[in-house]
């Protein structure tokens, strides 16, 4: 049965690099939406830092994802989801979706201090890392900080197994 799996972790984590990790591992693919946003829709963002704005297109990205991880269910390949997944209702949304499709979905969350976090956002910054799409500044760094909720057991509870947290 496929399985889709929810890596989720504030800024900084190390979602990318586990969601590449992962994707081999398993034999799934991988979908970042920091690549799709890059590749899709950054360059016609008319204002820095416009959340609406991002967030209406990132829904859009996550409709289509969505769409070729159900196909790829169908034919039994697992999706790894490298999303963001900051809040609970984003989570539980793709677990039920999840369920709707039929597929199996495992939580794995990265749990990192944040100075730790801000000095691979620096290092990933300056070009030293290979999952570099765009600069983040302290400023939306801080931002996704107060949106970030660690989930809690009882919410890793409701996903599947799969592989466990970091």
């Amino acid at each position: 049965m496929a399985t889709w799996y929810v890596v989720a972790g504030s800024t900084g984590a190390g979602k990318s690099t586990a969601a590449r990790e992962i994707a081999e591992r398993v034999g799934g693919v991988r979908f970042s939406i920091d690549e799709w946003m890059n590749a899709l829709f950054w360059m016609d963002c008319p204002e820095k830092n416009d959340l609406g704005w991002a967030l209406e297109r990132v829904g859009r990205c996550e409709a289509q994802i969505e769409a070729v991880a159900r196909g790829l269910a169908g034919v039994g390949v697992s999706s790894v989801l490298d999303l963001g997944f900051t809040t609970r209702a984003q989570r539980r949304e793709w677990l039920e979706r999840a369920r709707a499709a039929g597929v199996g979905c495992a939580l794995v969350v990265l749990e990192v201090e944040a100075a730790v976090r801000w000095e691979r956002v620096c290092a990933r910054n300056r070009g030293e890392s290979g999952t570099f799409t765009l600069a983040v500044t302290r400023e939306m760094f801080e931002a996704m900080e107060e949106r970030w909720e660690m989930p809690g057991e009882q919410e890793r509870g409701e996903f599947g197994g799969g592989l466990a947290s970091s």
